[in-house]
Protein backbone atom coordinates (compact mmCIF):
# COMPACT_ATOMS: atom_id res chain seq x y z
CA UNK A 1 0.00 0.00 0.00
CA UNK A 2 1.44 3.34 -1.04
CA UNK A 3 1.27 6.62 0.83
CA UNK A 4 -0.65 8.85 -1.53
CA UNK A 5 -1.01 12.59 -1.19
CA UNK A 6 -4.27 12.26 0.76
CA UNK A 7 -2.78 9.92 3.35
CA UNK A 8 0.19 12.24 3.77
CA UNK A 9 -2.11 15.21 4.43
CA UNK A 10 -4.12 13.21 6.98
CA UNK A 11 -0.94 12.05 8.72
CA UNK A 12 0.43 15.59 8.77
CA UNK A 13 -2.79 16.93 10.31
CA UNK A 14 -2.86 14.19 12.97
CA UNK A 15 0.74 14.79 13.99
CA UNK A 16 0.31 18.56 14.20
CA UNK A 17 -2.85 18.16 16.26
CA UNK A 18 -1.26 15.65 18.63
CA UNK A 19 1.82 17.87 19.06
CA UNK A 20 -0.50 20.69 20.06
CA UNK A 21 -2.93 18.85 22.34
CA UNK A 22 -1.21 15.63 23.53
CA UNK A 23 -4.64 13.99 23.08
CA UNK A 24 -5.37 11.04 20.72
CA UNK A 25 -6.84 12.35 17.47
CA UNK A 26 -10.11 11.19 15.93
CA UNK A 27 -11.43 11.58 12.38
CA UNK A 28 -14.07 14.12 13.43
CA UNK A 29 -11.41 16.35 14.96
CA UNK A 30 -9.41 16.33 11.74
CA UNK A 31 -12.52 16.99 9.64
CA UNK A 32 -13.53 19.97 11.79
CA UNK A 33 -10.14 21.59 12.39
CA UNK A 34 -8.36 20.97 9.09
CA UNK A 35 -9.71 21.82 5.67
CA UNK A 36 -8.61 18.67 3.82
CA UNK A 37 -11.60 18.63 1.47
CA UNK A 38 -12.64 15.07 2.45
CA UNK A 39 -15.34 13.66 4.73
CA UNK A 40 -14.93 12.31 8.25
CA UNK A 41 -15.65 8.80 6.95
CA UNK A 42 -12.87 9.07 4.35
CA UNK A 43 -10.48 10.38 6.97
CA UNK A 44 -11.40 7.44 9.20
CA UNK A 45 -10.56 5.01 6.40
CA UNK A 46 -7.25 6.72 5.73
CA UNK A 47 -6.41 6.60 9.45
CA UNK A 48 -7.13 2.87 9.51
CA UNK A 49 -4.75 2.39 6.56
CA UNK A 50 -2.07 4.52 8.22
CA UNK A 51 -2.38 2.45 11.38
CA UNK A 52 -2.07 -0.76 9.38
CA UNK A 53 1.06 0.63 7.72
CA UNK A 54 2.61 1.45 11.11
CA UNK A 55 2.42 5.25 10.95
CA UNK A 56 -0.29 5.55 13.62
CA UNK A 57 -1.07 3.73 16.84
CA UNK A 58 -4.31 3.41 18.80
CA UNK A 59 -4.07 3.65 22.59
CA UNK A 60 -6.17 1.02 24.34
CA UNK A 61 -8.22 3.59 26.21
CA UNK A 62 -9.08 5.80 23.25
CA UNK A 63 -10.85 5.68 19.91
CA UNK A 64 -8.38 8.24 18.57
CA UNK A 65 -4.95 7.63 17.10
CA UNK A 66 -1.49 8.88 17.96
CA UNK A 67 1.61 9.01 15.75
CA UNK A 68 4.13 6.18 15.98
CA UNK A 69 7.88 6.71 15.82
CA UNK A 70 7.64 5.69 12.16
CA UNK A 71 5.01 8.36 11.62
CA UNK A 72 7.16 11.04 13.27
CA UNK A 73 10.14 9.99 11.17
CA UNK A 74 8.16 10.39 7.95
CA UNK A 75 6.88 13.74 9.19
CA UNK A 76 10.38 15.01 10.05
CA UNK A 77 11.93 13.76 6.82
CA UNK A 78 9.20 14.76 4.36
CA UNK A 79 6.25 16.71 5.73
CA UNK A 80 7.32 19.34 8.22
CA UNK A 81 8.10 22.91 7.26
CA UNK A 82 10.83 24.43 9.43
CA UNK A 83 9.56 27.62 11.03
CA UNK A 84 11.59 30.77 10.55
CA UNK A 85 12.26 32.56 13.81
CA UNK A 86 10.73 35.98 14.08
CA UNK A 87 13.19 38.86 13.91
CA UNK A 88 12.48 39.79 17.53
CA UNK A 89 13.42 36.27 18.62
CA UNK A 90 16.62 36.39 16.60
CA UNK A 91 17.62 39.75 18.05
CA UNK A 92 16.84 38.58 21.59
CA UNK A 93 19.10 35.53 21.17
CA UNK A 94 21.91 37.58 19.62
CA UNK A 95 21.72 40.23 22.34
CA UNK A 96 21.69 37.60 25.05
CA UNK A 97 24.94 36.16 23.73
CA UNK A 98 26.58 39.57 23.40
CA UNK A 99 25.84 40.32 27.06
CA UNK A 100 27.65 37.12 28.07
CA UNK A 101 30.81 37.53 26.01
CA UNK A 102 33.74 35.85 27.72
CA UNK A 103 35.44 32.50 28.14
CA UNK A 104 33.99 29.74 26.02
CA UNK A 105 32.71 27.75 29.01
CA UNK A 106 30.52 30.69 30.00
CA UNK A 107 29.20 31.06 26.45
CA UNK A 108 28.44 27.35 26.15
CA UNK A 109 26.73 27.29 29.54
CA UNK A 110 24.64 30.30 28.56
CA UNK A 111 23.70 28.70 25.24
CA UNK A 112 22.26 25.81 27.24
CA UNK A 113 20.19 28.21 29.36
CA UNK A 114 18.89 30.04 26.28
CA UNK A 115 17.79 26.77 24.68
CA UNK A 116 15.92 25.50 27.72
CA UNK A 117 14.20 28.85 28.24
CA UNK A 118 13.01 29.20 24.65
CA UNK A 119 12.00 25.58 24.03
CA UNK A 120 10.75 24.91 27.59
CA UNK A 121 12.43 21.54 27.35
CA UNK A 122 15.68 20.08 28.68
CA UNK A 123 18.83 21.32 26.97
CA UNK A 124 22.13 19.46 26.91
CA UNK A 125 25.39 20.92 25.63
CA UNK A 126 28.76 19.24 25.22
CA UNK A 127 31.66 21.63 25.82
CA UNK A 128 34.52 21.71 23.32
CA UNK A 129 36.90 18.77 23.39
CA UNK A 130 40.19 20.28 24.47
CA UNK A 131 42.21 17.76 22.45
CA UNK A 132 40.81 19.39 19.32
CA UNK A 133 41.72 22.91 20.43
CA UNK A 134 44.96 24.51 19.40
CA UNK A 135 47.16 26.52 21.71
CA UNK A 136 46.92 30.24 21.07
CA UNK A 137 49.14 31.66 23.79
CA UNK A 138 51.49 30.52 26.56
CA UNK A 139 52.80 32.85 29.23
CA UNK A 140 54.95 32.58 32.35
CA UNK A 141 54.04 35.06 35.08
CA UNK A 142 56.09 35.46 38.31
CA UNK A 143 54.16 34.99 41.56
CA UNK A 144 57.07 35.32 43.98
CA UNK A 145 60.81 34.52 43.98
CA UNK A 146 60.32 30.78 43.37
CA UNK A 147 56.76 30.43 42.11
CA UNK A 148 55.69 30.95 38.50
CA UNK A 149 52.20 30.87 37.01
CA UNK A 150 51.97 28.99 33.70
CA UNK A 151 49.03 30.36 31.70
CA UNK A 152 47.73 28.55 28.60
CA UNK A 153 45.04 29.97 26.31
CA UNK A 154 43.51 27.92 23.51
CA UNK A 155 42.03 29.15 20.25
CA UNK A 156 38.59 28.37 21.70
CA UNK A 157 39.15 30.90 24.49
CA UNK A 158 39.64 28.32 27.23
CA UNK A 159 42.17 29.39 29.86
CA UNK A 160 44.12 26.84 31.90
CA UNK A 161 46.89 27.51 34.39
CA UNK A 162 49.30 25.75 36.72
CA UNK A 163 51.70 26.90 39.43
CA UNK A 164 55.36 26.01 38.91
CA UNK A 165 57.79 25.87 41.83
CA UNK A 166 61.33 26.50 40.71
CA UNK A 167 64.61 26.16 42.58
CA UNK A 168 66.00 28.95 40.41
CA UNK A 169 65.05 32.60 40.70
CA UNK A 170 64.19 33.72 37.15
CA UNK A 171 64.04 37.39 36.22
CA UNK A 172 61.05 38.87 34.44
CA UNK A 173 63.12 39.25 31.26
CA UNK A 174 64.09 35.58 31.38
CA UNK A 175 60.44 34.49 31.81
CA UNK A 176 59.46 36.69 28.86
CA UNK A 177 62.21 35.09 26.78
CA UNK A 178 61.07 31.55 27.70
CA UNK A 179 57.43 32.51 27.03
CA UNK A 180 58.34 33.78 23.56
CA UNK A 181 60.14 30.53 22.77
CA UNK A 182 57.18 28.42 23.95
CA UNK A 183 54.77 30.49 21.87
CA UNK A 184 56.99 30.22 18.81
CA UNK A 185 57.13 26.43 19.07
CA UNK A 186 53.69 25.58 20.46
CA UNK A 187 51.30 28.13 19.01
CA UNK A 188 48.74 26.45 16.74
CA UNK A 189 49.44 22.91 17.99
CA UNK A 190 46.96 20.54 19.61
CA UNK A 191 47.98 18.46 22.63
CA UNK A 192 48.39 15.42 20.39
CA UNK A 193 50.90 17.29 18.23
CA UNK A 194 53.23 18.19 21.12
CA UNK A 195 55.52 15.19 20.75
CA UNK A 196 59.17 14.48 21.58
CA UNK A 197 60.33 16.12 18.35
CA UNK A 198 58.57 19.38 19.27
CA UNK A 199 59.93 19.27 22.82
CA UNK A 200 63.40 18.51 21.47
CA UNK A 201 63.16 21.53 19.18
CA UNK A 202 62.27 23.74 22.13
CA UNK A 203 65.20 22.42 24.19
CA UNK A 204 67.64 22.91 21.33
CA UNK A 205 66.77 26.61 21.26
CA UNK A 206 66.41 27.02 25.01
CA UNK A 207 70.17 27.38 25.57
CA UNK A 208 70.61 28.19 29.27
CA UNK A 209 66.97 27.34 30.12
CA UNK A 210 67.14 23.57 29.52
CA UNK A 211 66.21 22.67 33.09
CA UNK A 212 63.25 25.05 33.06
CA UNK A 213 61.92 23.57 29.80
CA UNK A 214 62.33 20.05 31.22
CA UNK A 215 60.20 21.13 34.16
CA UNK A 216 57.58 23.13 32.24
CA UNK A 217 56.68 20.69 29.48
CA UNK A 218 55.39 17.77 31.59
CA UNK A 219 53.29 20.20 33.65
CA UNK A 220 51.95 21.88 30.51
CA UNK A 221 50.99 18.57 28.88
CA UNK A 222 49.51 17.19 32.10
CA UNK A 223 47.36 20.29 32.55
CA UNK A 224 46.07 20.06 29.00
CA UNK A 225 45.32 16.35 29.39
CA UNK A 226 43.35 17.02 32.58
CA UNK A 227 41.31 19.59 30.66
CA UNK A 228 40.17 16.93 28.18
CA UNK A 229 37.50 15.66 30.57
CA UNK A 230 34.11 15.95 28.88
CA UNK A 231 31.88 18.61 30.37
CA UNK A 232 28.11 18.50 30.01
CA UNK A 233 25.82 21.47 30.61
CA UNK A 234 22.20 20.65 31.46
CA UNK A 235 19.38 23.13 31.90
CA UNK A 236 15.62 22.95 32.24
CA UNK A 237 15.77 19.60 34.04
CA UNK A 238 12.31 20.05 35.51
CA UNK A 239 10.72 21.38 32.32
CA UNK A 240 9.93 17.90 31.11
CA UNK A 241 8.01 17.18 34.30
CA UNK A 242 5.40 19.71 33.21
CA UNK A 243 4.52 17.61 30.16
CA UNK A 244 1.72 15.03 30.27
CA UNK A 245 4.04 12.29 29.01
CA UNK A 246 5.97 12.50 32.27
CA UNK A 247 3.16 12.89 34.78
CA UNK A 248 3.76 9.20 35.48
CA UNK A 249 6.13 9.30 38.45
CA UNK A 250 8.04 6.17 37.43
CA UNK A 251 8.67 7.47 33.90
CA UNK A 252 9.77 10.82 35.28
CA UNK A 253 12.10 9.15 37.77
CA UNK A 254 13.72 7.00 35.06
CA UNK A 255 14.21 10.01 32.82
CA UNK A 256 15.76 12.14 35.57
CA UNK A 257 18.00 9.24 36.55
CA UNK A 258 19.22 8.94 32.95
CA UNK A 259 20.17 12.63 32.93
CA UNK A 260 22.45 12.01 35.90
CA UNK A 261 24.63 9.64 33.88
CA UNK A 262 27.14 11.82 32.05
CA UNK A 263 28.48 8.93 29.99
CA UNK A 264 25.00 8.29 28.54
CA UNK A 265 24.49 11.92 27.55
CA UNK A 266 27.99 12.13 26.12
CA UNK A 267 27.43 9.00 24.06
CA UNK A 268 24.13 10.30 22.68
CA UNK A 269 25.69 13.61 21.69
CA UNK A 270 28.88 12.20 20.21
CA UNK A 271 26.92 9.72 18.10
CA UNK A 272 24.88 12.45 16.43
CA UNK A 273 27.07 13.29 13.46
CA UNK A 274 25.02 15.56 11.23
CA UNK A 275 24.80 19.35 11.32
CA UNK A 276 21.28 18.92 12.71
CA UNK A 277 20.42 15.42 13.87
CA UNK A 278 17.02 14.14 15.04
CA UNK A 279 16.68 10.88 16.96
CA UNK A 280 13.09 9.81 17.60
CA UNK A 281 11.74 7.49 20.30
CA UNK A 282 12.89 3.91 19.78
CA UNK A 283 15.66 5.10 17.48
CA UNK A 284 17.44 5.92 20.76
CA UNK A 285 19.46 2.98 22.03
CA UNK A 286 18.85 3.84 25.67
CA UNK A 287 15.62 2.49 27.18
CA UNK A 288 15.00 5.68 29.19
CA UNK A 289 14.91 7.67 25.93
CA UNK A 290 12.47 5.42 24.06
CA UNK A 291 9.58 7.86 24.57
CA UNK A 292 11.70 10.95 23.94
CA UNK A 293 13.36 12.65 21.01
CA UNK A 294 16.76 14.31 20.84
CA UNK A 295 17.56 17.16 18.46
CA UNK A 296 21.25 18.06 18.23
CA UNK A 297 23.46 20.36 16.20
CA UNK A 298 27.21 20.97 16.01
CA UNK A 299 29.02 24.18 16.77
CA UNK A 300 32.36 24.87 15.17
CA UNK A 301 35.61 26.73 15.52
CA UNK A 302 37.62 27.62 12.42
CA UNK A 303 35.49 25.21 10.42
CA UNK A 304 36.07 22.25 12.76
CA UNK A 305 33.34 20.70 14.91
CA UNK A 306 34.32 21.23 18.55
CA UNK A 307 31.09 20.59 20.47
CA UNK A 308 27.43 19.56 20.39
CA UNK A 309 24.26 21.27 21.51
CA UNK A 310 20.83 19.70 21.84
CA UNK A 311 17.31 19.53 23.24
CA UNK A 312 15.55 16.52 24.78
CA UNK A 313 11.76 16.34 24.77
CA UNK A 314 8.80 14.03 24.14
CA UNK A 315 8.37 12.44 20.72
CA UNK A 316 5.49 14.85 20.12
CA UNK A 317 7.77 17.88 20.49
CA UNK A 318 7.22 20.79 18.13
CA UNK A 319 9.94 19.75 15.67
CA UNK A 320 9.28 22.57 13.21
CA UNK A 321 9.95 25.25 15.81
CA UNK A 322 12.56 23.56 17.98
CA UNK A 323 14.81 22.61 15.06
CA UNK A 324 14.91 26.26 13.99
CA UNK A 325 15.76 27.38 17.55
CA UNK A 326 18.54 24.79 17.98
CA UNK A 327 19.99 25.67 14.59
CA UNK A 328 19.92 29.43 15.20
CA UNK A 329 21.41 29.22 18.71
CA UNK A 330 24.15 26.90 17.43
CA UNK A 331 25.07 29.16 14.52
CA UNK A 332 25.19 32.18 16.83
CA UNK A 333 27.49 30.32 19.22
CA UNK A 334 29.74 29.40 16.28
CA UNK A 335 29.84 33.01 15.05
CA UNK A 336 30.61 34.43 18.49
CA UNK A 337 33.43 31.95 19.03
CA UNK A 338 34.84 32.91 15.64
CA UNK A 339 34.64 36.63 16.46
CA UNK A 340 36.28 36.11 19.86
CA UNK A 341 39.18 34.13 18.44
CA UNK A 342 39.84 36.62 15.64
CA UNK A 343 40.26 39.46 18.11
Amino acid sequence: MELGDRKLKVLQAIIRDFISTAEPVGSRTIAKKYDLGISSATIRNEMADLEEMGYLEQPHTSAGRVPSDKGYRLYVDQLMIINKLEQLQKEAIKNAFVQKMGEIEHLVSYASKILSQITRLTSVVLSPQFKNSRLKHVQLVPIDAYKILLVMVTESGTVKNAVLRSTQNFTMDELVQISKLLNHKLQGLTIGEIDNMVIGGIKSEAQMFHSMVDYIMPVLISTLEDAEEVKIHLDGLTNILQLPEYHNIEKAREFMSMLEHKEVLTDMLLNSNDEVNITIGRENKYEEMRESSLITATYKLNGRVVGKIGVIGPTRMDYENIISVVDFVTKNLTNILKDNISK
